[in-house]
């Protein structure tokens, strides 16, 4: 590493050489570090004993299931036999140092001998999995691998040393791996009431031809609970009908065979044509929010402020009644002038207005691909500041491994109650439901 990039994690920020690999957020996380407060290290003292105690509460356990395993003068056979070498374990609170008790069975009969395997603290475990959630993070922000090292030390001190170039290219294999077993895991009897689809443009080269650029599929789906999942993110040549029709007949051979209610995504052509053949049933929302930013580009700047509410209204209505007057206004108002604009507008109209035909507490949900947007925001800041580094399948490992971290903060959809009813087939009218009128 040169001397000009090197950035010492106990050297004060102010003190700290920049190099152009260096992310300044990262160094602005690290200064926070390096004002520890004695909250802070009672914060981490915390976390190392509740560790400790997690790791000693198991190997008690162990041993007590096996209390029963005497020799014949009634003593134990399972045994605790001192202890480990102390350990320092890599964790989001910093580095925290451990031991692991040692179990022994002196049980004679040496094939029937149990051996303990503990779950809390697995034999080599270095760092927690939030730090292996950071580096995908970190690789996304922009970083290259050789840099990794580098950035981590800042983040978390010198104990990112082991974690060199080489470990950084065997943690993206494995995640590759990981994502193939993934994408061909068995979805039998699985049920998504609504899925989310939406095109992620990257600046990486497909490998059987240099001139098409890849763009990641991705599908999101909510359960009858109301929790969000990711379904499928795969490649292919821009949003073809071809491209969309593999994912979701893909999905529909690995078991989910129960149709969505209703489709969220934007205007792009080859989906709906795909969605249609493979799964007719299946209602249509157009993302308002990707209408919105069309209408707009067609519009001078002067103009946009003003229309833009003007489209508001329209999505914001509490009827559908209310939103064809405001939409019949928008197109009155600016039809004479903006025809580009107001045409853009017209031939969705149906389909940006389904939302009224489901539960109001949902609405947020429903009008919008913006829980694929957010999540999958941070490629497309990699692949600006790296210039399209990375291969097709890195790419693909990544972004499956972001996902993987942002599903777990994904927030149950408003009103998950009324999914059932949804299920069920019950009407509901400008997100009312409707009461069954009597046999």
């Amino acid at each position: 590493m040169s001397q000009s990039t090197r950035v010492t994690a106990k050297a004060p920020v102010d003190d700290l050489v920049i190099g152009e690999n260096v992310d300044p957020e990262v160094l602005a996380f690290r200064a926070n570090l390096e004002s520890r407060s004695p909250l802070d290290e009672i914060v981490r003292e915390g976390a190392r004993r509740m560790l400790q105690a997690a790791i000693d509460a198991e190997v008690d356990e162990f041993i007590a299931t096996h209390a029963s395993r005497l020799d014949n003068q009634g003593r134990r056979q399972v045994v605790r036999n001192g202890k480990l070498p102390a350990r320092e374990i890599l964790t989001g609170a910093g580095p925290l140092e451990v031991r692991q008790p040692r179990v022994r069975d002196k049980s004679p009969d040496k094939e029937n001998r149990v051996v303990f395997s503990p779950s809390v603290l697995p034999p080599y475990l270095k760092k927690s999995k939030a730090i292996e959630e950071l580096i995908p993070w970190l690789y996304l922000k922009g970083v290259s691998t050789g840099d990794f090292s580098e950035a981590l030390q800042a983040l978390v001190g010198e104990q990112a040393k082991g974690l060199s170039a080489n470990v950084i290219v065997k943690l993206k294999e494995t995640w590759s791996q990981e994502y193939e077993e993934w994408t061909k895991r068995d979805l039998t009897g699985k049920e998504y009431v609504y899925i989310w689809a939406d095109g992620i443009y990257v600046n990486v080269r497909l490998e059987d031809d240099a001139n098409k650029k890849q763009c990641m599929l991705v599908v999101m789906g909510a359960t009858r609970d109301g929790q969000k999942e990711l379904l499928a993110i795969q490649d292919g040549y821009r949003e073809s009908e071809s491209s969309w029709s593999d994912v979701l007949l893909d999905l529909k051979h690995r078991g989910l065979e129960i149709s969505p209610k209703l489709a969220i995504a934007d205007g792009a052509l080859g989906f709906w044509a795909a969605l249609r053949k493979v799964s007719p049933e299946t209602k249509e929302q157009r993302c308002t929010v990707h209408k919105t930013a069309n209408v707009l580009n067609k519009l001078p700047k002067s103009v946009q402020p003003r229309a833009k509410s003007d489209l508001h209204e329209i999505w914001n209505a509490e009827t559908r009644d209310d939103a064809n007057r405001a939409f019949d206004h928008f197109l009155e108002k600016y039809e004479a002038k903006y025809h580009a604009a107001c045409e853009c507008l017209k031939k969705d109209r149906d389909v940006l207005l389904t939302f009224y035909d489901f539960p109001a507490e949902q609405w947020c949900h429903l009008r919008t691909t913006n829980p694929i947007e957010s999540t999958f925001a941070t490629i497309r800041l990699r692949h600006k500041r790296t210039k399209g580094n990375g291969t097709r399948r890195t790419s693909l490992a990544m972004m499956f491994k972001l996902a993987q971290s942002a599903e777990k903060r994904w927030r149950r959809l408003r009103g998950h109650q009324q999914i059932l009813h949804v299920i069920e087939g019950r009407s509901f009218k400008d997100g009312l439901l409707q009461q069954e009128s009597a046999a």
